[in-house]
């Protein structure tokens, strides 16, 4: 069957479905078991969605999901309405992001008050990374996040918290937000630190601790530098605090080219990632006289 022959099949299922639930609204079937037809009509309406969607009619789909939703509210099976308005707005993230967005808030606001928070949090991180990739808003993918920690924490998900600290904090630090992106960086290091499985990890946010404070201040980055030695004596061998001393030493002297060496030569080592290359190009800008690039 072909994308049109899916639409029309669809139409019909929801035609069915309006009809069911007329019919339940009708005097007769309230007294004789209206609720029936509105469960029919739930499963109609998904059976409608699911044509659209191997149609390709993400709005179509996404709208009739949103129709089975409503009906099992009225039924009271939240969880069943729950999961229909995920099933929206997966199908709304393929054709309209804002709306996928509101489908999900839908089902957060049932699984928080089912106190379903894990499942909570998670959609919460589907909603930030539509406003990371759809709609740009990177105030707003933080807000996500950080509820999303919020919410992992109370249910003692330390790691998965971490994880949306950690893009919080990569975040705050590219929106200037410098202190944020510090105490993220510093709590999640000092966790790491201490688990067998984590502590190779902890040198990285030590690092880009570092690299936030010295994008406030010289001084503050030289004493954040020797705490975390003092905290992580591993990290004193690390290339990365190589580095952020090396990078020190040449702000400190007002030497450009020693810093641009500097980068260059651990670059041909690690690659830097966008973010790297961001926070160190903002900190070379404030050696006096420097107008080039990075590499």
């Amino acid at each position: 069957m072909d994308n049109s022959g899916k639409e029309a099949e669809a139409m019909a299922l929801l035609a069915e479905a309006e009809r069911k639930v007329k019919n339940s609204q009708s005097f007769f079937s309230g007294l004789f078991g209206g609720s029936s037809k509105v469960e029919e009509a739930c499963e109609i309406y998904a059976r409608a969605a699911n044509m659209f969607k191997m149609a390709k009619n993400w709005s179509a789909a996404g709208n009739a999901f949103c129709q089975a939703a409503q009906l099992h509210l009225q039924l009271q099976s939240k969880h069943d309405a729950a999961t229909c308005f995920v099933d929206a707005g997966n199908a709304f993230k393929k054709a309209d992001p804002q709306e996928a967005i509101n489908c999900l808030m839908r089902a957060i606001e049932i699984y928080t008050d089912m106190g379903r928070f894990t499942i909570a949090a998670k959609h919460h991180i589907s909603i930030a990374e539509i406003y990371e990739t759809e709609l740009v808003d990177i105030e707003k993918a933080i807000a996500h996040y950080e509820q999303s920690a919020d919410y992992y924490k109370g249910e003692e998900s330390n790691s998965s918290a971490n994880k949306c600290l950690l893009k919080v904090a990569g975040y705050a630090a590219q929106l200037e937000q410098y202190q944020k992106a510090i105490d993220i960086y510093e709590q999640v290091g000092t966790t790491a630190m201490d688990s067998p499985l984590l502590k190779y990890s902890a040198k990285d946010y030590f690092f880009k601790a570092a690299l936030c404070h010295f994008c406030i201040d010289m001084l503050n980055a030289k004493l954040a530098v020797q705490k975390y030695e003092e905290l992580f004596p591993a990290f004193s061998d690390s290339r990365e605090c190589r580095l952020v001393k090396k990078l020190l030493d040449a702000h400190e002297e007002q030497n450009v080219d020693s810093y641009t060496e500097t980068v260059k030569e651990y670059d041909s080592i690690s690659r830097l990632d966008q973010w790297l290359t961001t926070m160190l190009l903002r900190i070379k800008k404030t050696i006096q006289g420097d107008e080039e690039d990075l590499r």
